[in-house]
């Protein structure tokens, strides 16, 4: 089975269910949207925090895709920066947890980086984010040995301001032979840097995972003609249309797989990460696309029913007799 390497934001999520949307007006943050936010606005979070009650997870786009991958027992890596705090140490620890090889870089400058994570009572969410270490990865700390022994590199859109260092990782992914995957990660991440993102895609990138707002973003279009413009551009495209499933395109070979039912949405935060992660683990076992999709839908519709992205182990069971089911269709 093929291994893939993630290579993200190294961040820590602390999450909370809010009551009402008001405390996201108060603090200025759209919601839905993921905003990067600086220590005076973190230390004004944390006060809010501190009087309800939250929970910790590891996160950062890449971070729970690769997550998802290893739970489902596909051979897995992470390259990312954390602080030398606790934070680093509770990230670096969940990656031996589950397995997941150990590529962290740490930084004695600058805290590890947090999500603090606002979920609304429809299970949307909002990120206010502080990336500290997580965004002081440079080009030159990457060697070519992180990435051997790979099969795939999947990059989160969120790291896309660094371009040298997004450049410089693909070239080194390229030379050790990986196929390059990316998450769009936010709409008004795209639309900030849509000609670098056109860059990537035309020259690089080899499957593109966006939902319906990073595909507008990107084309311009609505889900389905924003498909076959991103599909003409890379080998696979990949466009997630929430509660009514996925596009996928390859060549001239175009699905469309539903999303599974759930009953009740509590927390949406890693739906697309997971998505990615079900997809991915059906391509590294040489599944069919409808097969791959599908597993992406079982895993999304999954961590949607859980608050932050950790899935517990009896999920997890079932889960796996779910995907059975499907290679036995």
């Amino acid at each position: 089975m093929d291994k893939i390497i993630g290579l993200g934001n190294a961040l820590v999520d602390v999450l909370a269910t809010l009551k009402d949307d008001t405390l996201l007006d108060e603090m200025g943050l759209p919601k839905g949207s993921m905003q990067l936010i600086d220590d005076a606005k973190l230390q004004q979070i944390n006060t809010k925090f501190s009087q309800m009650k939250t929970h910790l997870a590891t996160g950062g786009s890449a971070g729970n895709a690769i997550l998802g991958l290893a739970c489902l027992g596909a051979g897995t890596g992470f390259i990312g920066k954390v602080g030398n705090d606790n934070y680093g140490e509770f990230f670096r620890e969940n990656l031996q947890k589950n397995k997941i090889e150990d590529k962290l870089l740490t930084s004695d400058r600058l805290p590890s980086g947090v999500a603090s994570t606002f979920i609304s009572p429809d299970g949307e969410r909002t990120f206010g984010t502080y990336l500290g270490a997580a965004a002081s990865l440079r080009a030159e700390e990457l060697t070519l040995d992180m990435f051997k022994g790979y099969a795939y590199l999947f990059i989160e859109g969120y790291l896309v301001q660094d371009h040298e260092m997004i450049l410089h990782a693909i070239e080194l992914a390229k030379e050790a032979g990986l196929q390059i995957c990316l998450d769009m990660a936010s709409y008004n991440i795209v639309a900030n840097d849509l000609e670098f993102f056109t860059l990537l895609i035309n020259k690089y990138v080899d499957i593109v995972f966006a939902n319906e707002e990073e595909a507008k973003a990107f084309t311009g279009k609505e889900p389905e003609e924003a498909l076959r413009v991103i599909a003409k551009k890379c080998s696979i495209a990949i466009v997630k249309v929430g509660a009514n499933g996925s596009y996928i395109r390859k060549g001239t070979e175009e699905i469309k797989v539903l999303a599974i039912s759930v009953q009740k949405v509590v927390d949406t935060t890693g739906a697309g990460d997971y998505f990615a992660s079900g997809f991915l683990y059906g391509l590294t076992c040489g599944y069919s696309l409808d097969k791959c999709a599908k597993i992406g839908s079982i895993l999304s519709g999954n961590v949607i029913q859980v608050i932050g992205t950790t899935i517990p182990q009896e999920r997890w069971d079932e889960i796996k007799l779910n995907i059975n089911r499907i290679l036995a269709e």
